[in-house]
């Protein structure tokens, strides 16, 4: 089976949702047909720790073969901002170590992960609203206290625009956007925030808008209107010899 290249999303239960209607995975699915695959690797309820030993599996080594990592999405926070006693808890300095192992493996020359040709994008968490949070955990049974804060969510959102200066790699930040758009109220989180925590279409509209504005002006050769399709449009085809102009299209855009 010939596999694209592809663009990987890493994160949490906002990465794996990136499949729901309207979701920022389906979205990019669409917009990169034919041209790289969306590998959504969104594990629902990891914090860093837990995803970085996953990583380690996930991520392929330079010795494998397939596809090639073309894009890598990190889109972390929401679950590391947890309060105490959550298990999900992680300190704000570990949450950036544990950011900057994963973007050494791929980075770092010594890494067995190493992948030089894969550009990297990092997300960070959106705002949450405590009220709707504590809404939606309080009718559980048994009901569960509220486990997060807007104030410490907010703080694992700049840590990551921080690192992202601090390394010179690309920054989604929309936590910004999305609490503009609700007007800094709790009540207008509710169109982005279907339970106060994880993100509705209208969420993840803003997030994809950001995400291809930033691949626009940060790898521009990664835009998906500036990429060959693979296979050639059918009108390009060689109507009496299919075979030879499929061939010779895919042998020059897999090179």
């Amino acid at each position: 089976m010939v596999s694209y290249d592809a663009i990987m999303l890493f994160g949490d239960s906002l990465t794996q949702g990136g499949w729901v209607a309207g979701g920022f995975a389906q979205q990019l699915a669409y917009v990169y047909a034919r041209k790289l695959d969306i590998i959504n690797r969104g594990l629902s309820g990891y914090n860093t720790e837990w995803s970085l030993a996953a990583f380690e599996h996930i991520f392929p080594k330079r010795t494998d073969d397939g596809p090639k990592i073309r894009l890598l999405t990190l889109w972390f926070g929401a679950n590391d901002a947890c309060l105490k006693p959550s298990p999900q808890y992680v300190t704000r300095d570990k949450f950036i170590q544990n950011l900057r192992q994963m973007i050494s493996m791929v980075q770092s020359s010594d890494s067995e992960h190493y992948s030089p040709d894969t550009r990297i994008i990092l997300i960070t968490p959106p705002p949450i609203s405590e009220t709707a949070r504590a809404a939606d955990l309080s009718s559980r049974n048994p009901p569960i206290a509220l486990d997060r804060s807007a104030s410490n969510t907010k703080s694992f959102a700049d840590a990551v625009i921080e690192l992202g200066k601090e390394l010179s790699l690309p920054v989604v930040d929309i936590y910004e956007p999305i609490s503009e758009a609700s007007g800094g109220t709790e009540d207008g989180l509710v169109p982005y925030l279907y339970d106060g925590l994880h993100l509705s279409a209208a969420g993840y509209k803003i997030l994809y808008d950001a995400l291809i504005k930033t691949i626009a002006s940060e790898y521009p050769d990664l835009h998906y209107e500036n990429l060959p399709m693979v296979y050639p449009p059918w009108a390009q085809l060689d109507w009496k010899d299919p075979r030879s102009s499929i061939l010779s299209q895919w042998e020059s855009t897999s090179k």
